[in-house]
């Protein structure tokens, strides 16, 4: 195994004191040379083995291995592979985890020529499989751990720990293949709306843009350790290796433990010295509400992949920033500072567009709407996607000529995204096109509901979805992390969403969790957000037993129809997760049960048991008023029973 010959450094516990005072940083004398501008990354490396050869590449709670050492491990890696068929033209398939074995294996792919396309071997057997077949990648190069999970196929699989010995006979020194710009660098799957997963190509230009960005932006020097958190299949981990390898900065690897414990992350990021960062964007908004150390080295913490609706309070030792790019854009398109602020009204903006970057602002015909105007989001520049793999008809689609300058042959990339364009030229992200609903003949936007849930003083993550079978069905579920401590009331929510959004844009459901399920990509995970239920849902105030046989019976139908336990007399059928569709039913169960006949339109006007009760009640008593004596008392002894 590649990690067995590093050379060992002491074990960090899981939890750190945050006084604890780290190893003292090189002096910030040297930043990051890009010259010449087409260099590329394994060019760049190479550059710094010579030039730096002790200094530190990448650490791991156990190791620890030298620029020397990753280029050697990278040349053996690459001869072997390349006598595998590896090179130009060639997907070569990394299936590790995070480790260091997945960064030599990346550079390695590099150096061939071929590009890499880097999977996540936590993801289900059928999604790794069609993702292998998709990518037609003749070599899969994977760990011991790993590979006795990976599909079977028509590729070669290579595993680093049993092929170890006949790697390290080959030469600890090989001349990379030279890429040009348009050449493929790697290649990131990610989610398609027709449910299976789409390759998205990017080339060397790209990553080099972005390398080039990065490092100019952020001053990155010899002196700066980063981190790799990221998933391996999410392209955030490409942004986290090779701006900080091509500058001779070191790599440090958290253990998985840290991924999602916000305390723990932030006491090893200041036991470690770190002084850049990249966490998704739910964790962020956990850690800038901790205690920070004034001595923490942490002097930027970027971050991305999700709204953000927290403002960074005054007093933080470190930058926020805040980035958004869509993966066929080569992870970042937008970056800019958020600034600290208590009583922000609109949401953190995603900044403006980086280095060679371009975007435009556009309604249904393409056409630019004016500043402050709500609109989709076009992007453009060296960090466009080649395309698609194995998908030209939606890359046609999706990457479109730009029609502000159609005789250049320059594409813009349809992002789906909805956005402002300010008058400072900041960006501001208003939700996703295909995430707005129709409830009640309104439209809505989820993220609006999240951004005022984020101003609750005892909330800290949100997430609000529509669930049901159809639009015209759907209900609003927002579900809700208390802060530590903190007691949410239903009612009391309710009213607080009311001074700020309209009803029918308040919750009819608020479920309580924890924690948020998040995915690899730092993405909450709403396939895994639980199902509403007596558990987990906030209830209004209790409410009052049914005081007389109507309520008892009209309180049994909702109860049913809503699969509760129990409803009082005071809960509302709306309130509780009734929807039009079920309002139907109650309507006719209601007729079996008093035989009167009841409207939609008086079961929203009267939506409680209580209400409703007595608007049966008056039905029955014009009913009765209209029969015989003996008429009407035959019809109360069927009631009764």
């Amino acid at each position: 195994m590649l990690e067995q010959v590093a050379k060992c450094s002491a074990s960090l516990p899981e939890t750190v004191s945050i006084d604890a005072t780290p190893d003292p940083l090189p002096e910030r004398n040297e930043t990051a040379q890009i010259q010449p501008e087409n260099a590329s990354v394994t060019d760049l490396v190479a550059a710094r083995a010579l030039k730096t050869p002790e200094a530190v590449a990448v650490v791991t709670d156990v190791t620890s291995v030298t620029y020397r050492e990753l280029e050697a491990r990278a040349s053996q890696l690459a001869h072997h592979l390349r006598s595998l068929g590896a090179g130009p033209d060639r997907l070569v398939v990394l299936c590790m985890e995070r480790s260091l074995s997945l960064i030599v294996g990346a550079l390695a792919v590099l150096k061939t020529g071929a590009a890499y396309v880097p999977l996540d071997p936590t993801w289900p057997a059928d999604r790794l499989q069609f993702m292998l077949q998709d990518s037609g990648a003749p070599l899969v190069v994977t760990q011991q751990s790993v590979a006795a999970r990976l599909p079977v196929g028509s590729w070669r699989t290579v595993d680093l720990d049993r092929e170890a010995d006949a790697i390290a006979r080959h030469p600890v020194s090989f001349a990379p293949m030279p890429a040009k710009l348009t050449d493929l660098a790697y290649v990131i799957y990610t989610s398609g709306s027709t449910g299976q997963p789409k390759g998205v190509q990017i080339t060397h230009e790209g990553l080099q843009n972005l390398v080039s960005w990065h490092q100019s932006a952020f001053s990155v020097s010899v002196a700066d350790r980063a981190t790799l958190l990221a998933s391996p299949g999410f392209d955030a981990s490409v942004w986290e290796i090779w701006p900080y390898l091509s500058a001779g900065a070191g790599i440090y690897i958290a253990a998985e433990s840290l991924r999602t414990d916000a305390e723990k992350l932030r006491d090893w990021l200041v036991a470690r010295g770190i002084t850049i960062t990249f966490v998704p964007t739910a964790l962020a908004e956990l850690l800038i509400g901790l205690r920070w150390p004034n001595h923490a080295a942490l002097r930027t913490m970027l971050t991305g992949a999700d709204t953000l609706h927290r403002f960074p309070p005054a007093g933080l030792p470190f930058a926020l920033v805040n980035n958004y790019g869509p993966t066929e854009c080569t992870v970042v398109a937008t970056s800019g500072t958020v600034p600290a602020s208590l009583n922000a009204v609109e949401l953190p903006t995603i900044g403006r567009p980086i280095a060679n970057t371009y975007a435009f602002v556009v309604d249904e015909h393409l056409s630019p709407v004016p500043v402050g105007m709500t609109g989709e989001l076009l992007v453009g520049g060296k960090g466009l996607a080649r395309g698609y793999l194995n998908q030209p008809a939606l890359t046609a689609q999706k990457f479109i000529l730009n029609p502000f300058n159609s005789g250049s042959g320059a594409r813009l990339y349809r992002t789906g995204d909805l956005v402002r364009m300010l008058p400072d030229g900041q960006i501001a992200f208003a939700g996703r096109a295909d995430d707005q609903i129709k409830i009640r003949g309104y439209r809505i936007e989820p993220g609006e509901i999240v951004s005022k849930l984020g101003k609750h003083a005892h909330i800290v993550a949100s997430h609000v979805v529509a669930q049901g079978d159809s639009t015209a069905e759907k209900k609003l579920v927002a579900y809700v992390v208390p802060a530590t401590g903190s007691q949410l009331e239903y009612s009391e929510l309710r009213e607080f969403l009311l001074t700020s959004l309209p009803e029918y844009m308040v919750p009819a459901v608020f479920v309580v969790l924890d924690s948020l399920p998040m995915t690899s990509n730092g993405k909450v995970d709403r396939a895994a957000l639980p199902a509403p239920n007596d558990s987990n849902m906030l209830r209004s105030e209790p409410s009052a037993p049914a005081q007389t046989e109507v309520e008892s019976r009209v309180a049994d139908i909702v109860a049913t129809l809503l699969g509760l336990q129990q409803v009082g007399a005071n809960d509302n059928f709306f309130l509780l997760g009734g929807h039009s569709l079920l309002a139907t039913q109650v309507i006719g169960r209601v007729r079996d049960a008093f035989d009167v006949d009841i409207s939609l339109r008086m079961l929203f006007e009267s939506p409680t048991v209580a209400q409703l009760s007595a608007e049966i009640e008056r039905l029955l008593l014009e009913k009765l008023d209209s029969m015989s004596e003996e008429e009407a008392q035959r019809r109360l002894d069927a009631l009764a029973s």
